[in-house]
């Protein structure tokens, strides 16, 4: 029984009748935006006007500083854990408000850190971040991008790239996207890691917003495009709720 099961819908809906209200809410919000718009990026992008014009932390997932704070220690130790070194170049997708990145930014050496989202909004709440946390002098490149085909970027420019909770939000075919070009940024040796939201039964989504998928889609999915997989178990000792794969040059 998946989250869009009318059963499941409604025994969640008893359990927590609070959280109607605010369901409600939020379909209503999503509906329009995607009258008014002609693709899923678009879309998207709107969803993140809107909720950074309430609060960017709580835009990018975090529901209050704190626990903003802690899911981007959590990346950041993470992938120091798995090799990130500071004199690599690293390519975060889905930046956000920097809330791992202020960390990446501050760890890498001056200017190896590039930042791309899709939302304008965000971007601008992350020069913020930037200046609150003193990482100008860092310069780092934070740019805005309508898909993930990296056409502007180099060849081989990258030895880590990063996107935590987006995947989590695209449809099937934004992910073929991003499989079909991050293989011509990344270097010898380099590795591309995402979170996902995981499931062990049909594959489904939520008001087009948040996409459940199975770990053996994805890896099949890289394999097409010519990249290596693996799931990464160790991240599900972590208090995430989402799952984590590797990716790397074969």
């Amino acid at each position: 029984m998946t989250r869009t099961d009318p059963i499941h819908q409604l025994r969640y809906a008893v359990r927590h009748p609070e959280r109607i209200v605010p369901h409600v809410r939020r379909l209503a919000r999503d509906t329009w935006l995607r009258l008014r718009t002609s693709d899923h990026v678009s879309y998207y992008r709107a969803v993140m006007k809107y909720d950074t014009a309430r609060s960017p932390e709580a835009a990018v997932g975090s529901k209050s500083h704190d626990r903003w704070l802690a899911l981007g220690q959590m990346q950041f130790d993470y992938l120091r854990r798995h090799g990130l070194r500071p004199d690599h170049r690293m390519l975060e997708i889905g930046c956000g408000n920097l809330r791992a990145g202020r960390l990446f930014i501050d760890y890498l050496d001056g200017g190896n850190y590039y930042g791309l989202d899709i939302s304008p909004d965000i971007l601008i709440a992350a020069q913020k971040t930037l200046t609150e946390y003193g990482l100008r002098d860092k310069l780092p490149h934070l740019t805005p991008v309508r898909d993930l085909r990296f056409a502007f970027l180099p060849d081989a420019s990258f030895d880590v790239v990063h996107a935590h909770s987006v995947f989590s939000h695209s449809p099937l075919h934004v992910i073929e996207e991003c499989f079909a070009h991050v293989g011509r940024i990344m270097r010898p040796g380099g590795w591309f890691d995402f979170t996902f939201d995981r499931t062990e039964g049909r594959e489904h989504q939520v008001l087009r917003e948040d996409f459940y998928y199975r770990t053996e889609t994805l890896l099949d999915l890289a394999a097409k495009h010519g990249l290596a997989a693996r799931f990464m178990d160790d991240w599900e000792k972590l208090p995430h709720k989402q799952s984590k794969i590797r990716i790397t040059l074969p």
